[in-house]
Order: structure tokens, then sequence, then C-alpha cells
């Protein structure tokens, strides 16, 4: 069963700093890209940071600069250190892994981001 754990959205405060993780079980955690999105109020969804199996990071223009996406594949686990919070980030942000051999695609619960001003 696949399972992907997303942890540590809380309340912050404007330009405060944050960390999101992600745990993830029943893939082969390093055939996969793994990637944050994000989902505000009345919003799509939307990619903030992306890491391939190989390491390549892409970032939102939103989050560059600000926002840092990494992973050990030894715990299986990607995280988002997300630095500088302003008003417009608070939102649900959600994990999601891509196998690159399969194609197969999975999502986390999400994780809810809220920052005060």
């Amino acid at each position: 069963q696949v399972q992907l754990v997303e942890s540590g959205g809380v309340l912050v405060q404007a330009g405060g700093s944050l960390r999101l993780s992600c745990a993830a079980s029943g893939i082969t955690f390093s055939r996969n890209r793994m990637a944050w999105y994000r989902q505000g109020p009345g919003k799509e969804r939307e990619l903030v940071a992306g890491s391939s199996r190989f390491g390549t990071t892409n970032y939102a223009d939103s989050a560059k600069g600000r926002f840092t996406i990494s992973r050990d594949n030894a715990k299986n686990t990607v995280y988002l250190q997300m630095n500088s919070l302003k008003p417009e980030d608070p939102a649900v942000y959600y994990c999601k892994s891509e196998d690159y051999f399969s194609g197969y695609v999975y999502w986390g619960q999400g994780t809810q981001v809220t920052v005060s001003s």
C-alpha cells in the first residue's frame, strides 16, 4: 500500500520559516520524481517545487529564492524548506510522487500552512 504522509504544516508569522516533510512508503523512492504542490482557497492546485530522482530541482517563480526542496533517499523522505513566508503562501501543501518507469502517480493527503500577517 502506497502512502505519502506530509507533516510540518502549522501557523507561522509572515517572514518566518517552516519545513515540511513527506514520508513515502510502498514505492521505490529512488525511482520517483517527488514534488510539492499547493492549493489555496478558491485556487487551483499549483506546482511549488520538484526534485527528479537524480536530485535536479525546479521551482515555481513564487518559490524561487525562498523555498528549497530536498530529498533523502535513504529515509524515503522529501522536504520543503520555506523561508520568508508571505501572506500569499497559505495553502494546503501536497506531496506528489511519480514513478519514472511505470508512470504511477500518488498524492499525499496534504498539510495546512497558515501565515499570519
